[in-house]
């Protein structure tokens, strides 16, 4: 097919893989939790969070380096683990130096100066061939902190993973009783350089603890020390651990267990000796030091996958740990940490009661759940997955968490926690001062992203990636960065700026849009699946091209991509043609909005690319074309793939192809056609974008066409009443799919392909009226 002169993205799929006191934690087990006193059964929650609202406040980005192209140990099988670099995190040696360090899962530890990254250390090659970084989101060279004092001592910590050649795990002693059977092993490493100020590393390294796990994710996530703990004070140079679940807390107690440090966050003293085999010390300090049965280093309890966590300063400048935690069925949260906290996990998720024994919903908190002494979010959203999607798998939402803004530069992020989804790649934040612990959840917001030239993007268009595998990192003048597994980009937040929220319909319109379909957000799980804006929320397949279909080119103003459609091989019988849509025989259930309407309107943006009409690959004869161009619409009730309810087509009227509104009310019953006067080729000149749009009054029997906001002049073709106007809407049957640049989105046969680029596809329940369709276009066009 012909793309003109439109460039196009390469999209990566991204395949779905798959505060307690001691003596009350001591006695509480959970069966004690999972029998405790509830209330009258209402039922599962149905929706566990707010949704975020859209700010109108946008941070700009500039890109602060680019890394080298790493590649995990062994060749990894998952494609979220096929990344350009797996960076994870930015911090600034504290040395006075402006010297920024990065980690990559794969093994390089970075120094970057004047944006240039240079090798440190390869943790890899230091530690193979034991070294292990090809299975599990988060294996391999994890994470990387340097203590308060490296100018003078030289000394920073590192956590990897290990399972020498991916047959099992290490001989090595644990420091305790590993998960059995134990996949691999998390280990932390500290190292002390000769030169602290030198930007390779030479010196020597110990180990300081070593932990087994039996799953090949949730192992030990960050490992860091108190920034804002000063000299003398009992929390410097004390060192923190993330520790997760191992992937087994489901139904196992193991978070909750004080005997194992899975499920927890540790607080050790890396320069003491009291602790198993003397390689660290326990901070008497801790919680639970002295507690029957609970490990003294335990600091927090009851998580499954602690991924980020850092500390702020609250309003009256006190010191505050909040920690991004990535949850399992529907929660992905915020705590504000505080020593002895049990945030509920496996009993928990959020604020809810998690059942192991039904993963596919929550539940309202019992009676006496205050007595429990559970600590709940300060921030949370949730999942949100699309209908019909099976609810124990992964559905692509992931927190890291951020940092409370506390610097100079950025007045208008001044006491903002700003934090990321890591998968959809999308920015949020909430006011600190309204992160209560024991209070109700605080707001959350999205930012809008800039460039420097000041276009407003989503990550995956900075990526190049609809799973941007987005974290953030901070330097010691409190500047934040984005950093992107995806393309191996790191940007600097240099600005803000402040912009109304794009309005993507007029207000009369917003009760009405059914689909919504703007290119601009791949299903981060599968760049080859759409997300329906609209109010129903039904998916959309890109056929045959998946994630090859995404051209990076808008139509309009703040558009910036769309999906190129079109014949494959005009030359041989088959069926690769590009186009998008659904269908499903028994009706597609979210499109039942569409059942019975007095009316709809199909609205979008077209751009021919190629030849059109497309050779017929269904004859023998070379010289055959098809009688049609697909453009969009709504099949019918009882449709095979091909009729439809409401169509923009181009189709032979009279002996000659025209720009058409093709409609049927009845399911079963005759169409008619609404053709535009003028020539189709004029009103849709090769390489330009127009916008189109149909309207369908069942009631009345009317139809119109509209190109970029006016009416067409046109006939209908078909003479008679074909519909059976009675006054009433169209079939009550739920429409079996919708198509987009040619018939059969089920992909059993090619049929009138579009070699043409479409941008944002509405469809909507209503006729709308004329001045309805000229206010949407020059929405979109002012």
């Amino acid at each position: 097919m012909s793309r003109g002169t439109t460039s196009t993205r390469r999209w990566r799929s991204a395949v779905a893989a798959l505060a307690v006191t001691a003596t009350a934690l001591a006695g509480l087990t959970t069966a004690s939790m999972t029998t405790a006193t509830a209330a009258a059964d209402p039922g599962p929650i149905t929706d566990p969070a707010p949704e975020e609202i859209q700010s109108t406040l946008g941070l700009v980005l500039q890109e602060y380096a680019q890394f080298p192209k790493t590649e995990p140990i062994p060749a990894p099988i998952d494609r979220r683990l096929m990344r350009h670099a797996r960076i994870n995190g930015l911090g600034e040696l504290p040395d006075g130096s402006g010297r920024t360090y990065v980690p990559d899962l794969n093994g390089p530890l970075y120094f970057v100066e004047d944006g240039e990254p240079r090798v440190y250390l390869d943790v890899a090659a230091e530690f193979a061939p034991e070294f292990f970084s090809g299975r599990g989101m988060g294996s391999g060279f994890g994470f990387a902190t340097f203590h308060p004092d490296f100018e003078d001592n030289g000394t920073f910590y590192t956590v990897h993973t290990e399972r020498p050649g991916n047959a099992g795990p290490p001989s090595d002693p644990t420091t305790y009783p590993p998960q059995v059977p134990t996949f691999l092993h998390s280990v932390v490493t500290e190292w002390v350089a000769d030169d602290p100020a030198s930007d390779t590393f030479s010196g020597t390294s110990r180990e300081v603890l070593r932990l087994g796990f039996a799953g090949q994710v949730h192992a030990i996530q960050q490992i860091d020390f108190n920034p804002t703990a000063r000299p003398g004070s009992e929390d410097y140079g004390l060192l923190y651990l993330a520790v997760g679940d191992g992937g087994r807390g489901v139904g196992t107690g193991i978070p909750q267990d004080m005997g194992t440090p899975a499920g927890k966050i540790l607080r050790i003293d890396p320069a003491g000796t009291d602790g198993p085999g003397g390689t660290y010390g326990i901070p008497p300090s801790n919680p639970f030091v002295g507690t029957a049965g609970a490990l003294g280093e335990i600091y927090a309890v009851g998580m499954r996958d602690p991924h980020r966590f850092s500390w702020g300063q609250g309003r009256r400048g006190e010191p505050r740990m909040f920690l991004g935690h990535i949850g399992e069925h529907a929660i992905e949260a915020v705590y504000d940490v505080q020593a002895g906290d049990n945030f509920g996990w496996g009993d928990r998720e959020g604020r809810y009661v998690f059942d192991p024994a039904d993963r596919c919903n929550l539940y309202p908190l019992p009676e006496n759940d205050a007595d429990l002494g559970f600590t709940y979010p300060v921030v949370a959203y949730d999942h949100d997955p699309p209908p019909g999607w099976p609810c124990t798998s992964d559905s692509g939402y992931a927190i890291s968490g951020g940092f409370v803004y506390r610097g100079r530069d950025l007045p208008a992020l001044s006491g903002k926690y700003l934090f990321t989804d890591l998968v959809e790649g999308r920015v949020f934040y909430a006011e600190e001062s309204r992160m209560r612990r024991g209070g109700p959840e605080a707001q959350m917001y999205e930012l809008a992203l800039y460039d420097t030239d000041g276009t407003r993007k989503r990550m995956p268009d900075f990526t190049g990636d609809e799973r941007a595998d987005l974290r953030m990192g901070r330097d010691a003048s409190g500047d934040l960065y984005l950093i992107a597994k995806a393309n191996g980009k790191i940007w600097k937040v240099v600005d803000t700026v402040r912009t109304p929220v794009p309005q993507d319909v007029p207000r009369s319109l917003r009760g009405n849009v059914v689909s919504f379909y703007d290119f601009e957000h791949p299903f981060q799980q599968d760049g080859a699946v759409e997300i329906d804006r609209g109010a129903s929320r039904t998916y959309l397949n890109l056929i045959n091209g998946g994630e090859d279909m995404r051209v990076a080119d808008g139509a309009y103003p703040g558009s910036n991509n769309s999906i190129q459609l079109g014949q494959v091989d005009p030359l041989a019988a088959g069926n690769d043609d590009w186009k998008a849509g659904v269908y499903d025989a028994d009706g597609v259930d979210t499109l039942s909005a569409l059942s019975g309407v007095d009316g709809m309107t199909v609205m979008g943006w077209v751009r021919m690319t190629g030849q059109n009409p497309s050779p017929n690959t269904n004859t023998a004869d070379p010289d055959d074309r098809y009688g049609a161009v697909g453009l969009a619409g709504v099949l019918s009730g009882d449709s095979d793939g091909h009729a439809v309810r409401a169509l923009l087509e181009i189709i032979e009227v009279d002996g000659e192809l025209r720009l058409v509104a093709l409609g049927r009310r009845l399911d079963g019953g005759e169409s008619q056609i609404f053709a535009a006067h003028e020539d189709w080729r004029t009103l849709l000149p090769q390489d330009e974008w127009v916008h189109l749009a149909a309207t369908f009054d069942y009631t009345t029997g009317r139809m119109a066409l509209y190109r970029d906001g006016e009416r067409l002049p046109g006939f209908y073709a078909v003479d008679g009443d074909p519909w059976q106007v009675d006054g009433t809407g169209a079939s009550a049957t739920t429409p079996r799919g919708i198509k987009i640049g040619g018939s059969f989105p089920q992909d059993t046969q090619e049929r009138n392909p579009c070699d043409c680029t479409m941008d944002t596809i509405e469809l909507l329940d209503r006729a709308i009226t004329p001045r309805e369709v000229a206010a949407q276009y020059n929405l979109m066009t002012r």
